[in-house]
Parts: C-alpha cells; structure tokens; sequence
C-alpha cells in the first residue's frame, strides 16, 4: 500500500513540475515571437506605471503620508481629512493602551504611504467625540474618501490583549478597506475582525473590554 501511495505522489509531483516547465515554455515562446517594436512597447507602459508611482508617492509624502503626527483639533481633523482617499485617526489619551496602538501605527505610517495616519486627544476634541460617538479609548476611525466607515475600538477585534502583533491590525485595517496589505508584506490570515456595521449602537460594547470604557 505504501508502494502504491509514494507510486501516486511521485506521479503527481511530477506532473506539476510538467505543468511549471509547459507554463515557462509558452512564456518563452511568446517573448520569441515578440517583435523589436512589442518589446519597446512594452518598455514604455513599465516606464510610464514606474513614473506614476514615482508621482503618486511624492504626491503622499507632500500630504504627509509616512509620519503619524499629532493633529490639533477639529479644524485640524477635517483639514487633514480633506482630498484624502484613506485616512485612520487615533483617538487617545496619555495612557498605556493608547501608547501600545501608537507604536503600531507607527511602524503602518512608514510602511503604508497609501493611508495617512494621524493621532488627535480627545480629551481636548469634545466636538469630534460627540460626533463621532466615540466612548471607548484607544478607539481608531477609519476613513475613506473623507468618511468614516468603520472604527476599531479597545482591543478586541485584535484578541482583547495588548500583545497583538502590528500584522493582526494592519489586517484589521485591510479589512475595512485603508490599508493595502500586500505593500508591506502583511496579509496573513489572523483573527482579525471583519468590519463592524456602523449602525450599530456604540453603547452595545460597554464593559466588554479592559480598556478606557469610561470615557465620557
């Protein structure tokens, strides 16, 4: 039985390598029939997408992509906010938890040039805390084309610790829709949440988490 069994493997693995070595070689036909001017063609569109990456990274850095600054108020929020396709804000306070999801973002700023990443007190935007409901901290809004879509508050949607891996939260953010995993190599399946329907009421959560629930 065993025989049998390794008999089949070794059929099956053999097979694939067929399948890689038939894929190279119509790969390797089609580059032989190209002509100078394909070639050429083909040279140029590359140039053209690597001059408008170029572009659109120099255009993110202009706009403060890469940092995560601290911004100061609610003119200073929708000042941020304005013309931006992906943003997330840090609502904080000077606390432990706020400081774990700092260094997290952190690292996401500089990796993801595509989201701008800043962090607001809220202590000191009563008018954003209102508006946007926010009860818990550390409580991150994920915004999208100037609106918020969906929040990450505490801890929970990255296991209700504090020693989640910045790899479960750039997910998380995947998620909703702000961040590009594959730019940085993150994307592996975790037990990140899926997005949270914002017609949810933001009180339903109270006291599911160790983090600032007393915000007020």
């Amino acid at each position: 039985m065993e025989t049998i069994v390794q008999h089949a493997l070794e059929n099956n693995i053999l097979q694939a390598v067929k399948n890689v070595e038939d894929q190279l070689d119509n790969t390797l036909q089609a580059l032989d029939n190209l002509d100078p001017d394909d070639i050429e063609n083909m040279r140029q569109r590359r140039l053209e997408q690597m001059k408008r990456a170029a572009a659109q990274k120099q255009e993110w850095s202009r706009r403060g992509h890469g940092e995560y600054n601290e911004i100061s108020g609610e003119r200073g929020f929708f000042k941020e906010m304005k013309g931006e396709e992906r943003m997330v804000c840090h609502f904080f306070r000077e606390n432990w938890p706020c400081k774990v999801m700092d260094k997290h973002l952190q690292l996401l700023a500089q990796q993801h040039l595509e989201t701008k990443f800043v962090k607001i007190n809220a202590e000191k935007s009563p008018y954003l805390v209102e508006k946007l409901k926010i009860w818990m901290l550390p409580t991150l809004a994920l915004i999208r084309q100037e609106k918020t879509v969906d929040y990450v508050v505490g801890f929970d949607d990255m296991g209700g610790k504090d020693d989640f891996s910045t790899e479960m939260l750039a997910d998380r953010l995947a998620a909703a829709g702000v961040l590009h995993v594959a730019e940085s190599g993150y994307g592996r399946k975790t037990a990140a949440a899926p997005p949270r329907n914002l017609r949810r009421s933001e009180h339903s959560r109270r006291g599911d988490s160790d983090e600032d629930s007393d915000f007020d």
